[in-house]
């Protein structure tokens, strides 16, 4: 499966910085994304950049969200409901659970930053450009002279669920290491956000434990979406082992249904005890997303479910990471939300609608919503 063939080598770009280049942090111009409240929506109590009183946007940055692990290509299909080899067209668009949330969480208004790795290529060198682009502090993105930037070909069903085949043996992200990651970044964070692929092989696995130790240490929030992708573990049960081994550290973690199902060796993830089950003693909070259900909600204290909006999906892929992008936009802003509840289901019905948004478009990052889109979507009913 490896893909070093001619169709994906492409002409070297010298131009482009060495490995050992940092990128510069791009300038956050929070007046892209920051939009005054009309009456109707004041009652929302959405998080966001306060304005003043002239409503030009407070220079104050907000509170930094540092994304963790994997960033590729997804080749995505122009047409749903065919096999990967009867696909006539691919759309390209990148991707990487990790990376779209951090790009999610600027089209929001919010800051963010993006660790990982990627090939020292043409692809590599794109993923990083994008994430500039959408005002993503990309300082912590590394490039590896020696492996490829990964690539995933998703197959698309007709009611716009997902199944994928991976290109990546070994690819960039899987060969980040310790010594290459930036500290001084990940201590700056109110979130740190991850997920569970960094896991699955060296060194990346020990960067990635690294990471989130420094991040505890500097009493930096932790945020965990293990976003199971079994093709790409050695076995089901070297995937379960995995995601759980670092589960008791994670202050909120997002999973989805069919995620409870697998860790709990297919018990019902609807049962209220089953979930409750996953809750460990120092969680703060647990998200459980249900499509176009919209989600449920755990803390010590209350638990509840909000209704997600119903739109006609075309392509799902992004939009777990879409809500987790709007939750985790919303905690950065004020993690006392974690405490109110009304106020904590005002911020899920937002991530709800995040979520929504985003399959209305293909691809991942190309359909992750402005914070104006969503908070009009919110008021009225989305075709």
């Amino acid at each position: 499966m490896a893909l070093h063939c001619a169709a994906f080598c492409f002409r070297s770009v010298p131009s482009h910085p060495p490995t050992s280049t940092k990128f510069t942090q791009p300038t956050v111009k929070a007046s892209a994304f920051s939009f005054p409240l009309s009456p109707p929506l004041v009652k929302l109590n959405v998080r966001g950049k306060a304005l003043p009183g002239d409503g030009t946007p407070e220079t104050k940055e907000s509170p930094l969200v540092v994304c963790f692990g994997e960033m590729l290509i997804d080749f995505v299909p122009t047409t749903s409901g065919l096999s990967l080899a009867d696909a006539p067209a691919f759309k390209k668009a990148p991707g990487g659970a990790p990376a779209n949330v951090a790009v999610g969480i600027s089209r929001l208004g919010g800051s963010s930053a993006f660790i990982g790795k990627v090939g020292e290529d043409e692809f590599g060198y794109m993923l990083a450009d994008i994430l500039k682009e959408n005002n993503v502090n990309n300082e912590g993105v590394r490039f590896d002279p020696g492996a490829r930037t990964a690539l995933a070909f998703v197959t698309l069903r007709s009611d716009g669920e997902r199944e994928f085949m991976f290109y990546r043996n070994p690819s960039a992200d899987m060969l980040l290491q310790e010594d290459e990651l930036d500290f001084d970044l990940i201590r700056k964070a109110k979130i740190f956000h991850y997920g569970s692929i960094s896991l699955i092989t060296e060194p990346c696995k020990s960067a990635h434990k690294a990471a989130a130790k420094a991040a505890k240490d500097a009493g930096v929030v932790l945020s965990y979406d293990p976003n199971l992708r079994l093709p790409l573990w050695p076995s089901a049960e070297s995937a379960r082992e995995g995601i759980l081994s670092i589960w008791e550290t994670a202050d909120i973690i997002k999973v989805s249904e069919e995620e409870i199902s697998f860790l709990t060796h297919g018990e019902d993830p609807y049962d209220d005890a089953i979930v409750r089950k996953l809750f460990h003693p120092n969680l703060k909070l647990l998200l459980v997303t249900e499509g176009s259900e919209g989600c449920r909600y755990y803390t010590k204290e209350f638990s509840g479910r909000v209704k997600g909006l119903k739109v006609d999906a075309v392509d799902t892929t992004g939009a777990g990471d879409a809500f987790v992008a709007g939750i985790l936009s919303q905690l950065a802003v004020d993690l006392s939300l974690l405490e109110k509840e009304e106020q904590l289901r005002d911020s899920l019905k937002f991530a709800n609608a995040c979520g929504a948004l985003t399959v209305i478009e293909r691809g991942a990052i190309p359909a992750l919503p402005t914070k104006e889109a969503v908070l009009n979507a919110m008021l009225k009913p989305v075709s």
